[in-house]
């Protein structure tokens, strides 16, 4: 009910330059940049609580959230934050209405992470850190304050933490092994260009079984809005509740 839209990806520009660099943007920034040429009618403002932006109204209408997948997926429930979730060439994104009930309980959590990450002085750590193995069986670590690596310095600001900074933590602390690898594609998405976990310890990626992960709150686990296709290196976590890699073959 309010329409389909293109735009050029070359003219848009983030609002959340304490994030992404030059060059980079998020979904939202894709928002308001169809605000701005008067494609659309949005209201919104950045709220610190929860450290993103929020639609206030589109069009008139209230109670706004997004659906996002990568080259290869499919839709999958999220709860991420908008401007935080990079864009990325044959992407897919729909906006739309949902109940504001369940809005309530995304922006629950992004206040929960807000405030344990301010408990914490400003880091990022991390109490329930999983890693499920088919050889080392499943690894608890608890609190483990996540470091940045800069991984993916051509995208984020110095400094910025994502999933994959688990991982690496780990490994400076040498409580495990791991290898990443990089793929410019994988099976049916021709476009992903990202590093992922190829190994941890003695369990090394073959075929179709390899590392997946999640992160977020416990009340959103699994496909309930945790376990979404977002590579590991570009994930944005604030200071989920948990972060869990784990073993699939698919």
């Amino acid at each position: 009910n309010v329409g389909n839209f293109t735009f050029d990806a070359d003219k848009i520009k983030t609002v959340r330059d304490d994030i992404f660099n030059e060059g980079f943007f998020s979904i939202f920034d894709i928002m308001v940049y169809l605000d701005d040429e008067g494609k659309i009618e949005m209201e919104y403002h950045f709220d610190e609580s929860m450290n993103t932006y929020i639609i206030d109204s589109l069009n008139g209408m209230r109670n706004w959230w997004h659906i996002s997948y990568y080259d290869g997926g499919w839709p999958e429930l999220n709860v991420f934050r908008m401007d935080h979730y990079p864009y990325k060439d044959k992407m897919y994104i729909s906006v739309s209405e949902t109940g504001e009930d369940q809005l309530e309980s995304y922006y629950k959590v992004f206040r929960e992470e807000v405030e344990r990450r301010e408990k914490n002085g400003g880091k990022i750590i991390i109490s329930e850190l999983r890693i499920s193995t088919p050889g080392s069986g499943s690894l608890l670590f608890e609190n483990v304050e996540i470091k940045s690596h800069n991984l993916r310095s051509d995208i984020f600001k110095e400094g910025t933490i994502t999933a994959i900074d688990a991982i690496m933590t780990l490994g400076d602390e040498e409580e495990i092994i791991y290898d990443l690898n990089w793929y410019e594609s994988i099976g049916t998405a021709g476009l992903v260009k990202d590093y992922f976990v190829e190994g941890i310890n003695d369990d090394i990626s073959i075929g179709r079984c390899g590392f997946v992960y999640e992160a977020g709150s416990f009340t959103f686990a699994g496909f309930r809005g945790n376990h979404i296709h977002i590579p590991p290196d570009t994930r944005l976590i604030n200071s989920p509740e948990y972060l869990e890699f784990f073993w699939i073959c698919i």
